[in-house]
């Protein structure tokens, strides 16, 4: 009988390092979907907190960060190496704007919150989250932009965006995200137990949720 487990996952959505954790994700709990019934629940954190709510040119956020935009391209290089190998095409060359993520964190909020109240029909915060990371990484999209989300939560069947989001809930989040010391993105939280900071490889995540189901 597989044992259940609940993953938190603390992320932003315009972390590239946690698109590719959850592309590593998927594919360790792949390879355990006989030990393990696994209940995932994302947790909302900001890259950039003091980010203007209308986001700001990417060079710009780029040059500010690493000194030079050459720098920033090299490391996107890096990531995009990375992406590759899990399917995921970057596409930073074509990226415009760095976005304020806080409307982002609510729209996966408000999906959360309506798995939650329907179980048989849930999976649409998990959907929310993954539309976001490709809109924004592989379509160069601004996902900032109140009409993108919108657009969003009407595909996928967020009923109530924007009127029944609760930003304050979600900040709150976010603060209490804080507190437990976790200061990078992705991290994973095991049954609130243990965790693991970073985008590991599938068989690594696999090994430690198998250590975090053992009685």
């Amino acid at each position: 009988m597989a044992r259940q487990l609940l993953i938190e996952i603390a992320s932003d959505v315009i972390c590239p390092w946690c698109y590719i954790g959850k592309r590593r994700l998927e594919k360790a709990l792949a390879s355990l979907k006989d030990e393990v019934e696994v209940h995932i629940e994302w947790l909302p954190f900001q890259l950039n907190p003091d980010m203007p709510a209308e986001g700001v040119v990417r060079a710009d956020y780029r040059r500010a960060k690493f000194g030079s935009v050459e720098k920033g391209r090299a490391l996107d290089a890096r990531v995009a190496a990375e992406g590759a190998g899990e399917g995921i095409a970057f596409a930073f060359d074509r990226m415009e704007r760095t976005p304020n993520t806080v409307a982002a964190h609510q729209l996966i909020d408000l999906a959360q919150t309506q798995d939650r109240a329907s179980p048989l029909a849930s999976g649409k915060a998990g959907a929310v989250v993954d539309a976001l990371f490709r809109a924004y990484f592989e379509e160069a999209r601004d996902i900032g932009d109140p009409a993108i989300l919108k657009e969003i939560a009407e595909r996928l069947g967020v009923t109530g965006w924007p009127q029944a989001t609760d930003k304050a809930r979600v900040m709150q989040q976010e603060e209490r995200v804080r507190e437990l010391g976790i200061s990078g993105v992705p991290t994973f939280i095991f049954d609130r137990k243990s965790g693991m900071s970073g985008a590991y490889p599938p068989d690594m995540l696999a090994q430690a949720i198998r250590q975090a189901v053992q009685p």
